[in-house]
């Protein structure tokens, strides 16, 4: 098993590697810069310039958060972003998809498409999760269905006649299926 220093190790390894046509050349990137003339500023006359700094970027970046663990971001960005989120790292097959996600721009529906995916494939692992820890899931509460049958009652009434076909939908095709090898046996 892997210690944490490796794993951020092989990460920075791998976005330097990422990140290498762009550190090299930024200017292929739409947009990249698009701020740095002050006398294109958009928000001039709003903004009184000639009270600040000369200078449009003479702050100090922040010190940026150190990297424990993976963390998934666009390919469209050079690098991290000087703080991000590390609760909930990629894992699982979610954690797969969400890495075959953003291997694709943001601009690509591919990219979006398998992020929803991720999402539903990661609250089936959290109801599996939940099992083996030995804790029954309250389906009905966690999903607020409470709050919608007090606030919207037509939509729930609507999900429940869905479900409640979908549902049939499977047990009448599988029923066929059932009924058609047991001819073939016979």
């Amino acid at each position: 098993m892997k210690n944490i220093t490796d794993i951020a190790s092989s990460l920075d390894d791998e976005s330097r590697i990422q990140n290498e046509p762009y550190s090299k050349d930024r200017s292929q990137i739409r947009g990249w810069a698009i701020d740095a003339n002050s006398k294109n500023d958009p928000t001039f006359p709003m903004r009184q310039r000639h009270k600040e700094s000369t200078k449009n970027h003479d702050w100090q970046r922040p010190s940026l958060q150190a990297v424990t663990t993976e963390v998934l971001h666009s390919n469209e960005r050079p690098n991290l972003t000087a703080t991000f989120g590390t609760a909930s790292p990629p894992s699982g097959l979610s954690g797969t998809i969400r890495r075959f996600a953003f291997k694709y721009s943001e601009g690509k529906i591919i990219h979006w498409l398998a992020l929803l995916l991720a999402d539903r494939v990661n609250v089936l692992e959290g109801f599996g999760s939940d099992l083996r820890k030995g804790y029954a899931p309250n389906i009905l509460k966690e999903r607020g269905t409470k709050a919608a049958w007090k606030h919207n009652p037509d939509a729930v009434v609507k999900k429940v006649i869905i479900g409640v076909a979908i549902l049939t939908s499977i047990a009448i095709i599988l029923n066929r299926k059932q009924k058609k090898l047991a001819c073939k046996n016979n």
